[in-house]
C-alpha cells in the first residue's frame, strides 16, 4: 500500500503542490528517492533513518521507495525531510493513516529527531490555504506561516515525538499566532543632518513618487546618510505589499523566528557583487538583491566601482518590475519593483568639484566625465533624478540641528502617496501605488501641463536632447511635484523643477 504526503516545491515565489508517494514492500531491504531529487534530497533517507531512530522507531527490513510527483520537476532542498518521515511513519503504523490527511507538510529533520526551520513556509502556507489544507511545519516558522490566514489549520512541532504524540491526542500543539518584528536600536531620522536642503529636498521627492535617484559629490559630503535615512521617510508597507515582500524573503530564507515586520527593505549591495547576487540566481536561482528590495531601496554606493555588465543588468528590471532568470532547465522570474538610489564620487580622487583644485589627468570637467562615463546611457536614462551634494562646510556644521525631522517629511510624502492611490485607483487601476510606475500614454493625461509649462518642455526637450523615455520621466517627476503641493494640475514651475533634476546628466553628457 501507498502513502500519501502533500508537499511543495518553489519556482520563484510560488508553491507548486507535490505528491511524496512512499511505498514499504517485500524485498531486499533498500531505501530510494525518486522524482529527480537533488543532492539535499536524495540524502533525506539517512537523515530520515537516524530521525526515527532517535524517536525509538526503526525502519523495517524491507525495500522502501519514495516517489516525489511529478517525476518530472526538479526537487530541491531540505523540506522534504518532514514529509518522507511522516509517510514511513504512517506506513508503520507509527500514526494513524488519516492523520496527515488535508495537511501540506516541510521541515528539516535533525539526527536526534528535532525539525529544524526551512525556507519557503509563507508560500507554502498560501499555497496550502489556495488548496483548503492545512500546514505542518517547524514550530520556528510557525508564526510566519500564521500569517497567510486566520482559518488555516497550523501545526508547528520541534520534533516527531511530539507530532506523534499530538496525532494520538496524548498532546495538543497550540496554532501559532502571528509575530512582528521589532526594529533594534534608535531609528535614523534627516534631523541628523545638518546642511544639504536640496538633496533633502530631492530625496522628499523621490520618495513621494518612488522615483530613482543618484547623488554625484565629494566623498564625505553625506550622500551615504541621505540614502540610509531615506526608509525613515518612506511609508509603511500596505498588506498586499507586505504580502509581497515577505514571500520573497521566506523563499531567500531571511525572516528570523517567523516575524515579519511592515519596514520598507533597504538593501546596499559592496560594489564587488556579482550578477547572480544582484538580479538572482546561482543553482537554485535564488532571488537576488533587486528582488530582496521589492517594494523598497536599493542603494548602490560607488555606483561607477560596480562592473558595467553588473549595472547594465538593472535596465530591465527598472523598466519592468520584474526579473526573469532563465536556465537550461527552468526558468523563475522574481518581482522586482524598487527604487534606485545611487551614490558616486565626481571624479576617481573625488575632489573634481573642490574650488581651485586642478586635476592631473586633465581638465576637471573633462576627468569628472570620464570617470561617471563608466555607468551606460540607457541606465543613466532610467534614473529620474540627478542632483550634486556639495561639501558640507563647517559653518554648516556648527548651525544647530534641524527643527525638521523624518517625522513631518513623512508626513508630506503620504499625502502625495495617498492622492496617487485615489487617482490610479479612480482610473481602475489600484495595482499602480505610485507616479513611477504609470505609463507614459497614461502619463500625458493625468500629468497633462499647461500652455507655459508645454512651452518650457518643448524648449528643453530640444535643448537637453530628452529622449522618449526622459521625457516621460520628467512627466512623472512634475506629477509629483504637483502632488506634493496638492495641485490638481502641473504647471511651469512643477516641470521647471523637474528638469533640473536632468540638467546634471546633460551636463555630463556635453563635457564626454
Amino acid at each position: 500500500m501507498v502513502q500519501r504526503v502533500a508537499t511543495v516545491a518553489f519556482e520563484g515565489i510560488d508553491a507548486r503542490a507535490v505528491d511524496v508517494q512512499v511505498q514499504v514492500a517485500p524485498g531486499l531491504p533498500a531505501f530510494n528517492i525518486v522524482g529527480l531529487p537533488d543532492k539535499a534530497v536524495s540524502e533525506a533517507k539517512e537523515r530520515v533513518r537516524a530521525a526515527l531512530v532517535a524517536s525509538g522507531l526503526g525502519l523495517p527490513a524491507r525495500r522502501i521507495t519514495v516517489n516525489l510527483a511529478p517525476a518530472d520537476l526538479p526537487k530541491e532542498g531540505s523540506h522534504y525531510d518532514l514529509p518522507i518521515a511522516l509517510g514511513l511513519m504512517t506506513a508503520i503504523g507509527a500514526i494513524p493513516p488519516d492523520a496527515i490527511s488535508g495537511f501540506t507538510v516541510l521541515g528539516e529533520l535533525g539526527l536526534d529527531g528535532s525539525i529544524a526551520p526551512v525556507a519557503g513556509v509563507l508560500p507554502a502556507a498560501i499555497g496550502a490555504n489556495a488548496r483548503g489544507q492545512g500546514l505542518i511545519c517547524p514550530e520556528a516558522c510557525g508564526p510566519e506561516a500564521a500569517w497567510a490566514s486566520p482559518e488555516i489549520e497550523i501545526i508547528a512541532a520541534r520534533s516527531l515525538i511530539q507530532l506523534a504524540n499530538h496525532f494520538r491526542g496524548t498532546q495538543v500543539l497550540s496554532r501559532p499566532r502571528p509575530k512582528i518584528r521589532e526594529i533594534d536600536g534608535v531609528p535614523l531620522d534627516l534631523a541628523d543632518i545638518k546642511g544639504q536642503e536640496s538633496a533633502k529636498r530631492a530625496l522628499e521627492v523621490a520618495a513621494a513618487g518612488g522615483h530613482n535617484l543618484v547623488m554625484v559629490g565629494p566623498p564625505g559630503s553625506g550622500k551615504s546618510m541621505l540614502a540610509a535615512r531615506l526608509p525613515s521617510i518612506l511609508p509603511p508597507l500596505s498588506p498586499a505589499e507586505l504580502l509581497e515582500v515577505s514571500m520573497i524573503a521566506s523563499v531567500a530564507g531571511e525572516i528570523e523566528g517567523g516575524a515579519l515586520t511592515n519596514k520598507r527593505p533597504f538593501r546596499a549591495p559592496h560594489h564587488s557583487a556579482s550578477m547572480p547576487a544582484l538580479v538572482g540566481g546561482g543553482l537554485r536561482a535564488r532571488p537576488g538583491e533587486i528582488s530582496l528590495a521589492h517594494n523598497g531601496v536599493l542603494f548602490l554606493d560607488e555606483m561607477p566601482e560596480f562592473t558595467a555588465q553588473v549595472l547594465d543588468s538593472l535596465r530591465q528590471p527598472l523598466e519592468t518590475g520584474e526579473v526573469a532568470i532563465a536556465r537550461v532547465n527552468h526558468r523563475i522570474t522574481y518581482p522586482a519593483r524598487f527604487m534606485l538610489v545611487a551614490a558616486m564620487n565626481p571624479c576617481r580622487c573625488g575632489r573634481a568639484s573642490d574650488a581651485g583644485f586642478a586635476c592631473k589627468r586633465g581638465p576637471n570637467p573633462r576627468c569628472a566625465a570620464e570617470y561617471q562615463g563608466k555607468l551606460s546611457g540607457p541606465l543613466l536614462d532610467r534614473i529620474d533624478l540627478h542632483i550634486e551634494v556639495p561639501a558640507v562646510t563647517a559653518a554648516d556644521l556648527i548651525l544647530p540641528a534641524p527643527t525638521e525631522g523624518s517625522r513631518e517629511v513623512a508626513a508630506r510624502v503620504a499625502r502625495a502617496r495617498d492622492i496617487q492611490a485615489q487617482r490610479y485607483a479612480a482610473l481602475g487601476m489600484p495595482h499602480i501605488r505610485c507616479n513611477a510606475q504609470a505609463s507614459g500614454p497614461m502619463l500625458e493625461d493625468i500629468a497633462k501641463a499647461d500652455n507655459a509649462g508645454i512651452t518650457l518642455l518643448r524648449d528643453a526637450a530640444e535643448q537637453m536632447h530628452l529622449s522618449a523615455r526622459g521625457y516621460h520621466r520628467v512627466l512623472r517627476v512634475a506629477r509629483t511635484l504637483a502632488d506634493l503641493d496638492g495641485a490638481d494640475k502641473v504647471g511651469r514651475v512643477h516641470l521647471a523643477e523637474a528638469l533640473s533634476y536632468r540638467a546634471m546628466a546633460d551636463e555630463v553628457r556635453r563635457a564626454a
